[in-house]
């Protein structure tokens, strides 16, 4: 069937098609006139970015932002806020309210099922911006545009009370553990003075320079005393040999003895002159002869002493090395004990240092969370009031009638449609000469008597093939 033949039947079934038309738009004028009327009020909220009672200063991204909207949209929609709502408007106390309760027999309290039931007829809009719409639908304006309202004022409370509870919460948690921390804090400290106090460690660590300092001097001063005691050693081993002590540095650099030396070359050259012409008995010669033999003895005697001296200070340069020696060690081991004491002084003071960080990181948190604790609003603000509906929202007359008009059509043309398929009709000569597949001798014109009154020539076959 084509569009001209469908239309041809539409024609000729205008009947049914125009029944049809006409009674589901009238039916959908009718329903539309029997439903009741829901009026629908908003109430605009806007959450801002930024909480003024809040210690947190981080900027929210998009991303944040778009989880952090829809998270408020169930809030809203969560039960908690329902509830609020029924416990704000005293709504279980309603006689009408308990009535239904009682008929519903419903389980658990009056509270819940208000509660689940406002919840159905609320409904949350969002946009890209930080505004919230929120709507409620009832048969009643009034009491839709106090529900709309009351579900703002209940969503601000209940995001109050979430933000607080827990930030109370945890503020006396870390009550309880700056306590501890505290205390340890204080003991690792005390620990610390009392070390320092027994191995005389101060703060600025002046002492292991100084110890380091006197550990150096007195390893200089060793090493000068044993090169000193060798020297005297080596000097004390040649004086024990008399041939030796002559050239001895402290005898060749003694005034006294080479004076001696020198009058002693004098006299005993006198005494060779007089022995050449005196006899060993003369008066003259023993004289002579017993200078020398007093120069001589002065001049051993002075020696022996300077050897005496020479080995009077190998001993004293020996016993030096040693106190210097003992002096070193006691002051290696000094400072060897001041630089564990230190290294074990360093430990604790680590842990002096860990334990005030974190005393200071647990009180700055519970400074944080007491703070936000006492928080008395919220980034939530009421931007726009629910207010009356002067028109209802449901139902929606003009689109209830365009959908009857819509409808009306789709059943008059389908209703048509399946006639002609099942009940077809010659409407024009093409359906006859696709049914028949016969020729067309001719077609009847429509009987027009006034024609044929007139003396006009009646309709005539037209000429068609043999």
């Amino acid at each position: 069937m084509n569009v001209q033949q469908f239309l041809l039947a539409l024609r000729g079934r205008m009947w049914v098609f125009l029944t049809l038309f006409l009674g589901t738009v009238a039916a959908a004028v009718l329903v539309t006139m029997l439903l009741p009327r829901t009026y629908q009020a908003t109430v605009s909220v806007l959450v801002a970015n930024r909480d003024e009672q809040s210690l947190s200063t981080a900027p929210q991204g998009l991303r944040e932002q778009v989880g952090y909207m829809q998270t408020q949209v169930d809030v809203i929609q969560s039960q908690r806020v329902a509830r609020r709502v029924v416990e704000d408007l005293k709504l279980a106390e309603d006689p009408g309210a308990r009535s239904a309760f009682k008929r519903s027999g419903a389980h658990g309290s009056i509270e819940d099922w208000l509660a689940s039931a406002l919840l159905t007829q609320v409904h949350v809009d969002t946009t890209q911006s930080s505004v919230m719409q929120i709507s409620y639908a009832a048969n009643d304006p009034r009491f839709a545009a106090k529900i709309a309202n009351a579900f703002a004022k209940a969503y601000m409370e209940v995001t109050l009370r979430l933000r607080t509870e827990p930030t109370k919460e945890a503020a006396a948690w870390f009550d309880d553990q700056l306590k501890s921390l505290r205390t340890d804090f204080e003991a690792a400290q005390a620990r610390l003075a009392a070390f320092q106090k027994e191995h005389g460690i101060i703060a600025t660590d002046e002492r292991v320079d100084v110890e380091n300092a006197r550990l150096s001097e007195l390893s200089t001063q060793a090493l000068a005393a044993q090169n000193a005691t060798y020297d005297a050693q080596s000097r004390a081993s040649q004086a024990r040999g008399n041939a030796a002590i002559e050239n001895l540095p402290e005898v060749l650099g003694n005034p006294l003895i080479q004076t001696l030396k020198g009058q002693l070359l004098t006299a005993e050259a006198k005494l060779q002159e007089l022995s050449t012409r005196l006899g060993p008995r003369h008066p003259e010669y023993i004289q002579q002869k017993s200078e020398v033999d007093s120069l001589r003895a002065r001049l051993n005697a002075e020696m022996h002493r300077v050897v005496a001296s020479v080995q009077s200070s190998e001993r004293q340069n020996r016993m030096h090395a040693d106190t210097l020696q003992k002096a070193l060690a006691d002051q290696r081991a000094k400072v060897i004990a001041l630089r564990d004491a230190r290294a074990k002084s360093l430990v604790l003071i680590r842990d002096v240092d860990t334990a005030q960080k974190a005393y200071e990181a647990a009180l700055q948190r519970y400074l944080v969370n007491k703070v936000e604790s006492g928080a008395q609003q919220t980034n939530i603000s009421i931007l726009n009031a629910a207010t009356e509906p002067t028109h209802p929202s449901k139902p929606k007359v003009p689109l209830n009638i365009a959908l009857g008009v819509i409808v009306g059509l789709m059943l008059g043309l389908g209703a048509v449609f399946l006639l002609e398929l099942v009940d077809r009709r010659v409407r024009s000569t093409t359906d006859l000469e696709g049914s028949l597949e016969a020729p067309l001798l001719g077609t009847l014109q429509p009987w027009q008597p006034s024609r044929l009154l007139g003396g006009a020539d009646p309709p005539r076959a037209l000429p068609g093939p043999a």
